[in-house]
């Protein structure tokens, strides 16, 4: 036999035996629980669980429970769960056990570099510990007049493109996005974007609005990340990424990839370029303490990056972060931010449109605080806009009770992201608060997983939990936080996430850190735009003759379509029928 048959006889047998002992440990390591049946042979269940199934998750979730077995790609099984006690045990008592799966760690490093959601272990610690200070309420506070600005532009946008004495149909989730993009650059960066100026938009800013998109038609890379990452070295694995961009591969698959990767090399230039800037700003006020710093767009100092930067520069040594640290956050606060707010904003406005009443109930509310507070405002301190609108102060607008309720329960119902995945880095066992079936049909209160098993955390599932929430759990319904004070409470039960007992927000020491960012931007856009214009789903019919239906689409994020025949089922739209409200 020659040296060459030798050698592929010998990879294959390797192959053969490597696959064999694959399957052998998926045997004796399979989940002891129930689950849907496996519906096909390599994809598993998992264009039905993850490909545009809200509807289908809960339904799992109300045949099976709060853990349940999925099959996933080439006869993997991932353990699938809600239950509350597992997900404390998961996310706050053991998360050293249950950590982020390699794919998403290293995929964000690649795009984001090191910031938070793509660190694990002391580094993560480290930068929680930076960070946590900074998203204080007193930080919010400063912040508003920035947000009430974008508001309140966003708002005469708006209302420019409607007419005085009838409603008009208007696509707002493009002015939304620049919105949510202008508030990250703004109040997080302290960076001039000036994105609701459609045609201001430089290379930058235009990146940062594909982001999103680029990342969702590209998570088939995902997995390959981590096997190209941890064995090949960085100048191969740059090698490789040149290769798979090269521009004479035609497939649109291969074009999504091309075009994430400049979107990614544009963010980091950019960022890098702004993060000098402040640096040198603080380095220049700090020698000339008498004169303040004002940064691009008038923020003064009080964005989010100029107040860490100051605080790491007068940590001590060991508890700083590196420079390639601080253009992490960066990268992640503008990613966190930015689709996830959007999606909110979206959303609420979608339900409010769906619910009348409510939105009357709002408009009153958020009336008769501005109301109260020109009463008491005698120094004016709080500006008025050109539709003599009121800025609510910080206390006013956050304590406002139907506006809270609102933004809760849209949280709730519609977690911007649905769900999220862990490994875990030993053998261990999962308690329930509920018990589930075994597949044997046994009932069992306690789920062993062994050493390297992939759990999916369902924040959608959650959130819809009629044992938590009651069996109204999956109707929008903002009166439940104003009814009781147990929301979210039922017999003892809760979950344990760092906002209302929901999951949206996570829980322990990987809950999003810029919750308190995300619901002061919700409740002004909605305070800034409710107060003066008035929104209703579409109910006049096109050229064509179609009415059009909104319909959102989970896929990552949750995201606004038009139905087809009047839309295309994919494209992002929300047309929304808007008229400007007179007294």
């Amino acid at each position: 036999m020659s040296i060459p048959h030798l050698i592929g006889y010998s990879v294959l047998t390797l192959a053969v035996w490597k696959l064999v002992r694959r399957q052998a440990s998926r045997k004796a390591n399979a989940l002891d629980v129930a689950g849907p049946e496996n519906e096909h042979w390599w994809k598993g269940n998992m264009e039905s669980v993850f490909v545009d199934s809200f509807e289908r998750c809960l339904k799992i979730a109300a045949d099976y429970g709060g853990a349940i077995k999925i099959h996933a790609l080439f006869g993997d099984e991932w353990l699938f769960v809600s239950d509350p006690r597992a997900l404390h045990h998961v996310l706050v008592k053991e998360p050293h056990i249950f950590e982020e799966v390699d794919d998403f760690i290293l995929s964000n490093k690649l795009v984001f570099g090191d910031g938070l959601i793509s660190t694990l272990g002391e580094q993560h610690r480290k930068q929680r510990k930076m960070l946590n200070p900074v998203f204080s309420i007193s930080n919010m506070r400063e912040l508003l007049p920035i947000i009430q600005t974008i508001s309140h532009q966003l708002k005469s946008i708006l209302v420019s493109n409607l007419a005085i004495h009838h409603p008009v149909e208007l696509d707002v989730l493009p002015w939304l996005s620049r919105s949510s993009l202008d508030c990250i650059c703004e109040g997080m960066l302290g960076y001039h974007s000036a994105a609701l100026d459609a045609g201001n938009e430089n290379e930058y800013t235009e990146a940062l609005r594909m982001l999103g998109p680029s990342i969702s038609k590209t998570m088939i890379f995902r997995s390959i990340v981590p096997v190209v990452m941890r064995n090949f070295s960085l100048y191969w694995c740059k090698k490789i990424a040149d290769w798979l961009t090269i521009s004479w591969l035609p497939t649109q698959t291969m074009r999504d990839l091309r075009e994430l990767r400049r979107v990614a090399e544009t963010m980091d230039s950019g960022s890098r370029k702004i993060l000098q800037e402040k640096k040198a700003a603080l380095a220049m006020s700090s020698s000339m303490p008498s004169q303040s710093h004002d940064t691009s767009g008038g923020t003064r100092g009080k964005d989010i990056m100029s107040i860490m930067l100051k605080a790491n520069a007068s940590s001590a040594e060991g508890d700083r972060l590196s420079d390639a640290e601080l253009l992490g956050q960066m990268n992640v606060m503008i990613f966190a931010g930015l689709e996830t707010t959007t999606a909110a904003v979206a959303r609420a406005l979608y339900m409010l449109a769906k619910h009348p009443h409510v939105q009357q109930q709002l408009r009153a509310e958020i009336c008769d605080a501005a109301t109260a507070h020109q009463a008491v405002d005698v120094d004016h301190s709080h500006a008025k806009d050109c539709f003599g609108s009121v800025r609510l102060p910080y206390d006013s607008l956050m304590n406002l009770p139907l506006l809270d309720a609102v933004v809760r329960e849209t949280f709730r119902l519609y977690p911007s992201l649905p769900v999220l995945g862990r490994r875990t880095t030993s053998a261990t066992s999962v308690p329930l608060q509920f018990p589930v079936r075994s597949v044997s049909g046994k009932e069992i209160t306690t789920i062993s997983v062994a050493k390297h098993q992939a759990l999916v955390i369902s924040i959608l599932n959650a959130n819809h939990n009629q044992a938590v929430w009651g069996e109204d759990a999956s109707e929008w319904k903002p009166e439940r936080w104003l009814n009781s004070t147990q929301a979210g409470v039922k017999d003892g039960v809760r979950y344990t996430g760092v906002y209302s007992s929901m999951m949206t927000f996570l829980a322990g020491n990987r809950s999003c850190i810029g919750f308190k960012f995300a619901e002061m931007e919700l409740k002004d856009v909605l305070a800034t735009l409710v107060s003066d214009i008035h929104f209703a789903l579409p109910s006049e019919p096109d050229e064509n003759g179609y009415v059009k239906e909104i319909y959102w689409k989970m896929s990552g994020f949750h995201t606004p379509v038009v139905k087809a025949p009047a839309g295309d089922s994919e494209t992002p739209h929300l047309p929304l029928s808007l008229r400007l409200i007179r007294e």
